[in-house]
């Protein structure tokens, strides 16, 4: 992992919390720019029945702190496929070292901008400090298996950063004519596979119970020893079985608490969680050991 920069040092401490959230979307910046279009925005509010769909980042701070957690916090940058500039990702970091003792902030680049992505990932690590890197095939219309895009996942792999990558169904475009043009496709989990085999240093997070290609996801995951899923996104209480049962057993170790905040919020996902059939020694490794280990939160 690159040394910490000045302008964010990781100040969480494993000790201190209960839990670590991997999966906080942060979609307005302090100039008040959203990081999707309207039309996006709205569309997944109604489809997750959210009610503030853009907290500050010093509101999720502060919320994140009361509930004694640590959150990983992340935007999308889908500019080419959006036609739509991210919220700023430079903010976003800031805002998470002014409260770097409950935020982790992850960076993204647009994987369709070439040469210009693998440079700006390095600035985002190098210079800034991000942590990892989020992407979402489906809005950022690319195929991650596609070695037109290798020389980015090699960048990552050098830098030791871990990237989660959306999975399965999609809320971004629920329910709007051609889903606005989002391809589920994309978010096939399989594609991740080779990105896996041929990148076998590089962490990758599969997002989100993988529905309807769950199975597969669980066996990636099982397969390969640097894959991990998030578990956000969905209630708990809507898991696939297969996913409960994995988590239970061969991917204890592999699974990680994610909610999707502020889609889902941490006191009703862990509401629904505490009621899945789980042994108990399984649940602190998905709320924080897990996450700990991966993330280098131990020290």
């Amino acid at each position: 992992m690159p040394t910490p920069s000045a302008a964010y040092e990781l100040g969480v401490k494993a000790s201190a919390v209960v839990a670590v959230d991997m999966h906080v979307h942060i979609e307005i910046d302090d100039d008040g720019h959203h990081s999707l279009p309207e039309a996006l925005t709205e569309a997944s509010k109604k489809y997750f029945k959210s009610e503030d769909r853009s907290p500050t980042i010093d509101a999720v701070a502060e919320l994140y702190r009361e509930l004694k957690m640590a959150a990983v916090v992340f935007t999308v940058d889908a500019r080419t496929a959006l036609g739509h500039d991210p919220n700023n990702i430079e903010q976003l970091i800031a805002g998470a070292a002014r409260n770097n003792d409950v935020l982790i902030p992850f960076g993204s680049v647009d994987p369709r901008t070439g040469a210009e992505a693998i440079t700006r990932a390095k600035y985002l690590a190098g210079d800034l400090g991000a942590r990892g890197f989020k992407f979402h095939p489906s809005l950022q219309g690319f195929d991650p298996s596609s070695e037109a895009f290798y020389p980015l996942w090699e960048t990552l792999q050098d830098l030791g950063l871990p990237a989660i990558f959306h999975t399965g169904q999609n809320g971004m475009g629920a329910g709007l004519p051609g889903g606005f043009g989002i391809k589920l496709g994309y978010s096939n989990p399989m594609l991740l596979d080779a990105v896996a085999a041929d990148f076998p240093e590089l962490q990758i997070i599969m997002a989100h119970p993988s529905v309807p290609w769950q199975d597969e996801a669980n066996s990636i995951a099982t397969h390969k020893a640097n894959v991990f899923i998030d578990l956000s996104g969905w209630s708990p209480k809507y898991f696939p079985e297969s996913l409960v049962k994995a988590s239970n057993s061969v991917l204890q170790d592999k699974v990680l608490l994610g909610t999707d905040y502020p889609l889902i919020t941490p006191a009703k996902w862990l509401g629904a969680f505490a009621e899945l059939p789980l042994k108990d020694e399984v649940r602190p490794k998905i709320l924080k050991d897990n996450a700990v280990r991966l993330l280098g939160l131990a020290g």
